[in-house]
């Protein structure tokens, strides 16, 4: 299939983009495509004219600010996932990276693109809940910074601005903390059926603090709080974790589609929260 007309134009600044797409309501940013295009194919987006953000140095660059690692909205997955510095900084991000469709679809895609798109399966949208991280998005008047709790809104919705886009995303480092990420597909690649990231800081042997995000659940990617509180002030054990990924499994009331039914939805998520946990215990 083929997309219908569209213009196409590359800003040489982000101020620039952003300029183009407060003039015209129907434009849209171009970063990776991996989502936007295939939407254009099936007639699911008309954008008038393209705003190709995905080469502008400044929205792809890769630091570390004091305690936050700070990422460009255009740098590509791939590129964060094989980063020494994030690694080091932010492990959950490649180890949540690795579920991302497929390597060709993480050398194209974009982290910013994919907290825009907000789909409720979306991995990183998952990451982003349990690390508590935060986005900058820019209008021709302001720049202002929001949390993924206020970002994500409903399914393929955020409470982005028209006139705003996406610059940089901010990503805590937390490094007493420990992280797991596990999710239940049909394949590898395609889209989860549900799944788990986790965040926990241990006070000694006994967690002081938890954050459990679940995908492919909801509406839009949410906190397991009840999860969460099973784990509070006791030590990462077989037993706890076991009533932790029950918690998380009774606490949801997952959709039904094509794919599969709530109480399929619910198991799954029992199993990627029980694995996510797994992964960090150290008896």
């Amino acid at each position: 299939m083929k997309p219908p007309p569209f213009d196409y134009v590359r800003p040489g600044t982000a101020a620039e983009a952003v300029a183009l797409l407060a003039a015209d309501e129907d434009a849209r940013p171009l970063a990776g495509g991996q989502s936007l295009l295939p939407m254009m194919n099936f007639r699911l987006a008309r954008p008038s004219t393209l705003v190709d953000i995905g080469r502008l140095p400044e929205l792809t660059e890769l630091h570390r600010d004091g305690d936050v690692l700070v990422i460009g909205a255009a740098a590509r997955q791939r590129a964060v996932e094989t980063s020494p510095l994030v690694a080091q900084t932010c492990p959950l991000l490649p180890a949540v990276l690795r579920h991302v469709g497929h390597h060709q679809i993480r050398a194209r895609g974009t982290i910013g693109g994919s907290l825009a798109h907000a789909d409720p399966a979306a991995e990183l949208c998952a990451a982003a809940s349990a690390l508590d991280a935060e986005v900058v998005a820019a209008s021709p008047t302001a720049q202002r910074t929001v949390d993924t709790a206020a970002l994500l809104l409903a399914p393929y919705q955020t409470t982005l601005h028209p006139d705003e886009i996406i610059t940089e995303t901010r990503w805590p480092i937390l490094p007493r903390a420990r992280h797991g990420f596990a999710e239940i597909s049909h394949r590898s690649g395609d889209f989860a059926l549900a799944g788990t990231a986790a965040v926990v800081e241990f006070d000694g042997a006994e967690v002081a603090r938890a954050r459990l995000a679940g995908l492919g659940i909801a509406g839009t990617v949410r906190r397991l709080p009840d999860a969460e509180q099973v784990l509070l002030n006791r030590a990462l054990t077989a037993e706890s974790i076991t009533e932790a990924a029950e918690a998380a499994a009774a606490s949801v009331d997952p959709p039904e589609d094509v794919h599969a039914d709530p109480a399929t939805r619910r198991a799954a998520l029992r199993a990627a929260t029980r694995r996510a946990l797994e992964q960090m215990r150290h008896d």
